[in-house]
């Protein structure tokens, strides 16, 4: 069994966090907290490589649209209006195609970062997906003041900063998809693992 030091996330700084200069200030903030950055890279990815890297089950796309629909029924926002229809799959697709243009947009950094409870403390540490719902002292609730009405208005992606695995099994997935055989370091951290 695992210990739980041991546990690693993926993290990935995405164009708007890359192009605000906060690639230095979103590690910092994972260090202080005893996190430490065990691979790292800049690169720009491919519109392929970001396809494969979000879901394309019928149901996560559906689960997109439905989380739109929802913030156009809250805003008082027409959906067909603006997407020209109110099937939540083609919604989810449209959405779906924003996030991948805008994320091959610029360059990104991606990163495992490891540390006890890696996932969620991570999770803790970014904040809430949605900007203007981010508390203060998280990145996105320090750094960015998007909404998903704003994007969809815009027909854009939202501008959260960061991405970062909800799970175990999913910062699993993601290091393996962005990193493959590449070398995860090993290292001991002064005051943290000794």
């Amino acid at each position: 069994m695992q210990h739980p030091k041991e546990e690693k996330t993926f993290v990935m700084i995405k164009p708007d966090g890359v192009r605000k200069g906060l690639i230095g200030e979103i590690i910092k903030r994972m260090e202080q907290r005893d996190l430490k950055v065990v691979a790292l890279e800049m690169f720009q990815p491919t519109f392929k490589e970001m396809d494969s890297h979000y879901p394309k089950s019928p149901a996560w796309i559906n689960r997109l649209g439905e989380r739109t629909s929802a913030t156009y029924s809250k805003y008082g926002h027409d959906l067909k209006r603006d997407f020209g229809s109110n099937n939540l799959s083609k919604v989810g697709a449209t959405v779906r195609k924003w996030l991948i243009n805008y994320m091959v947009s610029a360059p990104l950094v991606k990163m495992v970062v490891q540390g006890v409870h890696a996932v969620d403390m991570v999770r803790k540490i970014v904040g809430p997906t949605m900007p203007y719902l981010a508390e203060m002292g998280t990145i996105r609730g320090d750094y960015s003041a998007d909404s998903a009405i704003s994007a969809n208005i815009e027909k854009r992606a939202i501008y959260n900063l960061i991405h970062a695995s909800e799970t175990p099994e999913e910062a699993k997935h993601e290091i393996e998809h962005w990193f493959g055989k590449k070398t995860i370091f090993k290292y001991k951290r002064f005051g943290v693992d000794e």
